[in-house]
């Protein structure tokens, strides 16, 4: 990761402070020439986002599930760490190879769920929901969303880290790491689980220490009792959606609005900055067609902008849904991995402007206000966009891609099957 970052005295962590500043921006609060010092300040080394993104996120997965050494995840980019962490991993697996330990003793579904249980103690992104069903998937053991969401009611967020906290991945190095963190929650851990060292996990953690509490909570104090995860159902998301509850605007946690629907990312950008938008504070905006398909590759649009016009009044949060992922840095009432997409006909397809929306995180819902007399007749009026990809790795793609609670896998990756070796001629 980056090294730390402050602005005025404060910290301020890329991806986290990048949005929340350029919405100050966009509303008129600071000029361009601020803008630019804080840029300066939130990139100001190598590495990768310095708060709890996607990649320190997975990276801390991979070693919770004994993939990785002890202590590699969190390690700053300009670390000498790094190099000394480097030639033991390289010196590792010349050992491993000998030993004959193999992947496949190591991935098992104890050491999925000690990466499930790493993520949510971590307050970790939304993405590692899609990326641990898929790595579950392809070494054929399998992991749901509701085993997901069934972990998180468990699980508290314990690093108290940007965009769930207020500290930065150079403090939660000093306070220990992942090891510290795997030694406050061993009761939600499988400890015999086999890792990469050739020892069991227990073995790993067995001498790491905490630097600072306050950095790496207690389960008697955590950054949050909400969780870094809450699974949604409803006839809006049959097969589910996600959102982040510990970094999710408290306010929206139980909310009743006014959908605006827009049906790419190119028309919403272009309605944010009108000033005549037909939008208040309670008003739901919907993303859709920004899924596995119908982006296609899902990619980060789930953190919609506040309309220009609403920032300038005041407006920092909204409730927002699509289909879309969201980077791990970013915060907010959104509502994510909405599945089925709508480009294959899911029920967000079929939302329309000026539908009521209701949404309840306690309760895991979210429901369209609309009779299913109307949703069968609004589905059998609706029809697929075209795809401009005839032929070619795309088309494959969008043919054999896996819906977001299923992964985003292509399914004929699925399952541990051996592949014998090709015969050479």
């Amino acid at each position: 990761p980056m090294l730390n970052d402050r602005y005025k005295g404060n910290r301020v962590g890329a991806g986290t402070h990048s949005r929340k500043y350029w919405d100050e921006y966009q509303a008129g609060n600071i000029d361009k020439a601020e803008w630019t010092r804080l840029e300066q300040r939130m990139t100001r080394a190598p590495g990768t986002c310095n708060t709890m993104g996607t990649a320190s996120t997975m990276t801390n997965i991979v070693e919770a599930m004994g993939l990785s050494l002890p202590g590699a995840a969190a390690i700053p980019a300009m670390d000498s760490g790094n190099a000394r962490m480097a030639s033991a991993a390289g010196a590792r697996m010349v050992e491993m190879i000998r030993e004959d330990l193999k992947p496949s003793q190591i991935v098992t579904k104890a050491s999925v769920m000690n990466g499930v249980a790493a993520y949510l103690a971590l307050g970790g992104s939304t993405n590692a929901a899609i990326h641990l069903i898929a790595m579950a998937g392809r070494a054929g053991i399998g992991l749901t969303l509701d085993e997901l969401d069934e972990m998180a009611r468990k699980v508290p967020v314990l690093v108290n880290l940007f965009p769930s906290g207020d500290k930065l991945m150079e403090d939660f190095y000093y306070a220990g790491g992942l090891p510290a963190l795997l030694k406050k929650i061993e009761t939600h851990l499988h400890l015999s689980a086999m890792t990469v060292t050739g020892k069991t996990l227990a073995e790993n953690i067995a001498e790491a220490r905490c630097e600072d509490d306050e950095v790496i909570r207690d389960v008697a104090n955590p950054v949050s009792t909400k969780g870094a995860l809450a699974v949604l159902r409803g006839n809006l998301a049959p097969n589910g959606a996600v959102v982040k509850p510990s970094a999710f605007g408290a306010k929206f946690f139980k909310h009743r609005g006014r959908a605006l629907v827009f049906d790419s990312n190119a028309e919403m950008h272009a309605a944010m900055r009108d000033p005549n938008i037909d939008a208040d504070e309670n008003t739901v905006l919907v993303l859709r067609n920004a899924g596995p398909v119908g982006a296609p590759g899902m990619p980060e649009w789930g953190n919609l902008p506040i309309p220009q016009k609403l920032l300038k009044q005041g407006v920092r949060d909204m409730v927002r849904l699509s289909d879309a992922r969201m980077s791990g840095t970013h915060y907010g009432a959104c509502v994510l991995h909405i599945s089925p997409e709508a480009a294959i006909g899911g029920p967000l397809a079929l939302v329309r402007t000026g539908d009521t929306i209701e949404l309840d995180i306690e309760a895991g819902k979210l429901h369209l206000d609309v009779t299913e007399e109307e949703l069968n007749q609004r589905k059998a009026e609706w029809k697929p966009r075209e795809t401009p990809y005839e032929r070619g790795y795309v088309r494959l793609y969008q043919q054999h891609v896996t819906q977001a609670h299923k992964g985003c896998d292509l399914d004929f990756l699925e399952g541990n099957a051996k592949t014998p070796e090709p015969v050479i001629y």
